[in-house]
């Protein structure tokens, strides 16, 4: 385990790095603010300790040691120029470093990673990084080779929002509070709103987080790509939310539509012969099962919480299933039904 410990220390420390890297790079990017070595220091110290805690600072030395580092051709070759021997600025304006390619430094570091975590996944509690082993490694294989990918997953690159993650993700496991700038795709203003961030939860490609908001009882689900902005409000209690498991909270539903009280229904879809196989090798719920076969035609049940994604799940299949209960899905589907018929026939 020795290679091991070596690395999560080496991996903790090229974390702190990259933190700096990431906090002077937004730094210099901002082009309507002048950057002195002390504003520099000074941002850094605070990232460093919104971020991991950290109150000791950080050294001058080590702000100049980053700065020569991301200058060199082996990280970024960032073009830092300091201008009337003071500010510091990219020469490029439109220099970014999440926007360079991997040095040769990078790749070998991700290869360590990478290795470890392909060994990690043998064992049944990282079985799910098989996935994104593969992914890294296809990326990595890229960026060494300058090939073609061998592995496309499912992925949207107009997706906004995800640069939210990793602050939410640190927010919930600190149990912080947070103030929210959000606008719903009803609403037509930014609403600031304070929040107990509880869960981050993925569906079909785009991230929500479960919450509660000050004052009020129920849980909500924020689409991350409505976030216009976030705060951390120190100096604001946390309040927990005890009374629900969110290991298991999404368990009874289809998507991530779902309240605290709602009741699991048992819902009859009936499939024809066409859609069966793709329907058996790929349930639409845990709960699914088989009730009859007969004729080319096979009836399943699920039970879950009736919602908009349920509703979008079973529209997906068009004239391929029917609805058999219970008597207000069926009644909702054939409303939806009838609308698209007159869209073609109007």
């Amino acid at each position: 385990m020795g290679g091991i410990s070596s690395l999560h220390l080496n991996m903790a420390l090229n974390k702190l790095a990259l933190i700096r890297y990431k906090t002077i790079d937004a730094c210099l990017s901002n082009r309507f603010r002048k950057w002195t070595l002390e504003d520099l220091i000074e941002k850094v110290s605070d990232t460093l300790y919104e971020y991991e805690g950290i109150s000791e600072g950080v050294s001058k030395r080590t702000i100049q040691l980053d700065i020569q580092t991301m200058r060199s051709e082996r990280l970024y070759n960032a073009p830092i120029v300091v201008v009337d021997k003071k500010y510091y600025t990219y020469e490029d304006p439109k220099f970014r470093i999440t926007e360079s390619p991997l040095g040769a430094a990078d790749l070998e570091k991700m290869n360590e990673v990478v290795g470890i975590l392909r060994q990690l996944s043998g064992f049944s509690h990282f079985g799910e990084m098989r996935e994104i082993i593969a992914r890294l490694e296809n990326d990595l294989n890229r960026n060494r080779t300058a090939g073609q990918s061998v592995v496309h997953m499912e992925s949207n690159p107009m997706l906004k929002g995800l640069e939210w993650i990793d602050p939410l993700f640190k927010a919930i496991l600190a149990k912080q509070t947070l103030r929210i700038d959000y606008q719903s795709f009803k609403s037509r203003q930014v609403r600031e709103g304070i929040y107990y961030p509880y869960l981050l939860k993925e569906y079909r490609n785009r991230w929500f987080l479960m919450c509660k908001a000050k004052g009020h009882k129920t849980l909500l689900n924020l689409a991350l790509d409505r976030i216009q902005g976030l705060e951390t409000l120190r100096l604001e209690p946390f309040v927990e939310h005890p009374s629900v498991d969110f290991d298991h909270y999404f368990e009874d539903v289809i998507g991530v539509t779902k309240s605290e009280n709602a009741k699991t229904v048992p819902v009859l879809l009936e499939f024809d012969a066409e859609t069966v196989p793709y329907v058996l090798t790929k349930p639409l719920h845990a709960s699914q099962q088989i009730m009859h076969a007969e004729n080319g035609k096979t009836i399943v049940k699920i039970e879950v919480v009736p919602n908009f994604e349920l509703e979008r799940e079973i529209l997906g299949f068009g004239a391929h299933i029917k609805v058999l209960g219970p008597r207000f899905l069926k009644s909702r589907i054939a409303d939806s039904a009838r609308g698209m018929v007159e869209l073609y026939t109007a």
